[in-house]
């Protein structure tokens, strides 16, 4: 799954509006349309890691309407999201993964906080444990 989400932006006087229809609480502005950009693949990261550490669910990206651009999470973000669904979905406890990977509970438990920086190497780690993994990709800056 790839975290790129449909925003609009909408131009109110002297800023430009952003808002995400499948992430509602997920709302930024900026001077101008660059920055609201900007603005946007950040508030979209702090959106997911809310829902993350609340546990709340994540929703795919739906396909952009027109008029809409799409925004992709950071990296990061992203794994952390792509790790938190897999573990979700897999069934385990936090022990019984801790276990497979040979590691402490609390290693899982950080792996899991969205508020910890856990390096990529480590979440892929932990992604190929749950039966998954985790690909980069690239694409022109303007293409997201």
């Amino acid at each position: 799954m790839q975290y790129v989400y449909p925003a609009r932006l909408v131009q109110h006087k002297d800023t430009v509006l952003v808002s995400f229809r499948d992430l509602p609480e997920a709302v930024t502005e900026g001077r101008t349309r660059a920055e609201a950009l900007v603005e946007a693949a950040d508030c979209l990261d702090v959106a997911m890691l809310f829902r993350i550490k609340e546990a709340t669910p994540l929703p795919p990206p739906s396909m952009a309407k027109r008029g809409e651009i799409l925004v992709a999470a950071s990296p990061h973000v992203a794994a952390k999201a792509a790790f938190a669904r897999a573990f979700t979905d897999s069934g385990l406890t936090r022990v019984a993964l801790a276990a497979i990977l040979g590691v402490r509970e609390t290693e899982v438990r950080r792996m899991l906080d969205p508020d910890h920086g856990t390096r990529l190497e480590r979440l892929n780690e932990g992604m190929r444990a749950l039966g998954r993994q985790l690909i980069v990709a690239d694409q022109p800056a303007d293409a997201a």
